[in-house]
């Protein structure tokens, strides 16, 4: 028996095996199809139970098989497994793009729209009627068939490229190592990260200190190593991955990325956007590009003379700490941290014994139960990828089951990069009862050493609360209808605000003694330690304001500007926005693009200012809990309800303005960064 074809209320990721993928997606794309035909081919009306139900369960029923499918091929990547999944990618695209494009469907949906029972809706069924005629229109139903049959093309090209993007990336990364065997090329490492490289070189058989392009390792050496020369290597070899700068041409990204947007703007005009940035805007809160570059300029006017002064001063440090000529890039991670000690007495390494993960994990799960009434718990014996990973429910004040999650912590090799939650089930009222939704949650945190449980810089504490954040959302919601349930139909550029909403509890005195306790004696975060934290909470905002700023423009001009007979527009691009908002030098040799998953693989393209745009919604949000206290139980429970608990059910400003009482303002994020000042 195929497992993923089983009936099954969490995947048997222990039974599933590359071969299983092809025949369980052919399987279910066939019969998927099948019932459409049949679905469409009555004389009767089409109504909400005959039509939009059933599809919703074919839609769960795929999703349900493709999510254990794609996290596996993000957090256990190997090749006979990811053959099987870059395989199925064209076939998935194929299918949707034919549903999008089926033009009975599309009038089945338009007549329901248009009938008496569209009236009689709650509004979440109104709302996906509403999306689904949106969808149809942006997959191009209206198109000729000649026209459709490009947009088909198109469509499959882009799924490919994505993931070779990645891929290429993954590789890059996994290529790349170094071993030391002189303990005193790695002066001014932590102890702690002295043994991290060593037990990487112990897991690859090797005797000495094994230096990887992991985060927790290029990290620990770009901040602390003594050694210039080491620095300057990792850093090159870093911001080369996937380039023709990088190791191995084989994996430059180059020509993907031009393919990617090229592709993209003629989708866009196919159809008849002027640009992929306008279309991407299509399904946001923002209207026009004009507005989304205005606010991002108006961030910028607001935080670029402060990022100046910034580096300004850190340059003057570094000179005074005897370094010669210009700061290079190499060198800022080095010389921060240790302007950051001798201004406020404080360095990052000395508050992670303060925070065990595990700690961690229990202290911010009493944060959620203070602030929503959850009880949140461990449940053994869960079948998982890796015996690192964990399972948790999450249970309200009425004894509900609302969600359960996976949480999957440590970096490690052939694991994707970064931190992000994605969905295993989704909530769906079926005739059966309330199908509860379950999260991925994956960090790649610093894993225990020897004897010593995983310890995390605060800015690592912040990645879990901003990821737990993403996992509320999807698992706290009320509603009953799979479309937009959870993060589901929810705009792109507000999906970020309940994560970046939840990174504000590790801000405050209130809540040290429950995340914090020293890994050997227990004793909580010292408090003159936690005012030297908040003091330095905003060094180098300014310039950490302008370089997520950087990022945004570029990704929204190279979308926005495309020109297809330019093949060094996107570098061209980037140039020109750094000559604008950047502050910290470039060297020649850096492809940071060849490694932007968010916008060349990820959902983020012409979509990056989302981070900036939902941060001003965080802050403003959190802003009440500021003037009410950090455990309000009722401005709690007012989150829960009117953002946490609705979903993709309306339209995500409503939400908001229910909740604040206004819409939001600026004020709040240039307050909480220190420029507003």
């Amino acid at each position: 028996m195929n497992p993923l074809l089983e009936k099954f209320e969490l995947p048997h990721f222990s039974d599933i095996k590359a071969t299983d993928i092809e025949p369980a997606i052919d399987d279910i794309l066939e019969k998927n199809k099948i019932e459409i035909v049949a679905l469409l081919d009555r004389t009767s009306a089409y109504s909400w139970d005959n039509l939009v139900h059933p599809i919703e369960l074919m839609d769960d029923h795929l999703s349900r098989i493709w999510s254990p499918i794609s996290h596996l091929n993000s957090v256990m990547n190997n090749d006979e497994w990811r053959t099987a999944y870059s395989n199925c990618l064209p076939k998935l695209s194929e299918y949707s793009t034919a549903i999008g494009q089926n033009k009975k469907l599309y009038l089945a949906y338009r007549s329901i729209k248009e009938s008496a029972e569209f009236e009689q809706l709650k509004k979440p069924q109104q709302k996906i009627i509403d999306n689904a005629l949106r969808d149809f229109e942006l997959s191009g139903v209206a198109l000729s068939e000649e026209k459709k049959q490009r947009y088909m093309e198109i469509s499959q090209s882009l799924s490919s490229l994505t993931n070779q993007f990645e891929e290429n990336l993954m590789d890059a990364t996994n290529a790349w190592s170094k071993l030391l065997t002189d303990k005193s090329q790695l002066s001014g490492l932590p102890e702690s990260a002295v043994d991290l490289l060593r037990q990487t070189a112990e897991q690859k058989e090797k005797d000495g200190w094994m230096l990887t392009l992991e985060f927790p390792c290029y990290m620990a050496i770009m901040t602390y190593a003594d050694n210039r020369d080491l620095r300057y290597e990792i850093h090159r070899a870093f911001v080369t991955r996937a380039s023709d700068q990088g190791s191995e041409q084989r994996w430059d990204n180059t020509q993907i990325m031009n393919d990617i947007v090229g592709l993209r703007h003629e989708k866009a005009q196919l159809l008849g956007f002027e640009s992929y940035a306008h279309l991407s805007l299509a399904t946001k809160m923002a209207e026009q590009p004009k507005g989304v570059l205005e606010f991002l300029h108006q961030l910028a006017e607001r935080s670029l003379s402060m990022a100046k002064k910034d580096f300004a001063a850190l340059c003057e440090f570094a000179h005074q700490q005897g370094h010669t000529g210009d700061l290079e890039s190499w060198d800022t991670a080095y010389y921060s941290e240790k302007l950051r000690e001798k201004r406020y007495q404080f360095s990052q390494e000395e508050v992670k014994p303060y925070f065990p993960v595990n700690r961690v994990l229990t202290g911010m799960f009493t944060v959620v139960e203070k602030l929503y009434g959850l009880d949140i718990a461990e449940i053994k014996g869960v079948d998982t990828w890796h015996k690192d990973v964990q399972f948790f429910s999450i249970t309200d004040e009425a004894g509900v089951l609302r969600g359960g999650f996976f949480i999957d912590l440590f970096a490690r090799p052939h694991k994707r990069g970064g931190a992000w939650m994605d969905d295993c089930v989704a909530r769906f009222k079926k005739e059966q009862g309330v199908q509860v939704p379950v999260a991925y949650l994956t960090c790649n945190f610093t894993p225990p050493i020897g004897e010593d449980p995983s310890l995390l810089t605060h800015g690592e504490v912040e990645t879990l609360f901003h990821e737990f954040g993403h996992g509320l959302h999807h698992m706290l919601t009320k509603v009953d209808y799979l479309s937009v349930s959870g993060i589901n139909g929810v705009e792109w550029d507000a999906v970020e605000l309940p994560s970046q909403f939840m990174e504000n509890w590790c801000w405050q005195a209130d809540v040290m003694p429950l995340i914090s306790g020293h890994y050997k004696t227990a004793e909580v975060l010292p408090s003159d330690i936690f005012e030297k934290m908040l003091a330095a909470k905003n060094f180098q905002s300014g310039m950490q304001m302008a370089r997520q700023i950087e990022f945004s423009i570029f990704d929204f001009r190279v979308h926005l500007e495309c020109d297809a007979t330019n093949s060094t527009q996107i570098y061209d691009i980037l140039e020109e926005v750094r000559c604008e908002v950047s502050v910290v030098k470039t060297p020649d040799f850096n492809r940071f693009p060849n490694g932007f998953s968010h916008i060349f693989a990820g959902g983020y393209a012409a979509g990056y200012y989302s981070y900036k745009w939902a941060e001003v919604l965080s802050s403003d949000a959190f802003s009440l809990f500021e003037e009410n206290g950090v455990f309000d139980e009722q401005t709690g429970r007012s989150f829960l309800h009117n953002i946490l608990e609705k979903g993709g059910s309306d339209d995500a400003l409503e939400f908001f303005t229910a909740f604040r009482g206004r819409k939001p303002t600026i004020d709040a994020l240039l307050r909480h960064s220190g420029i507003a000042a």
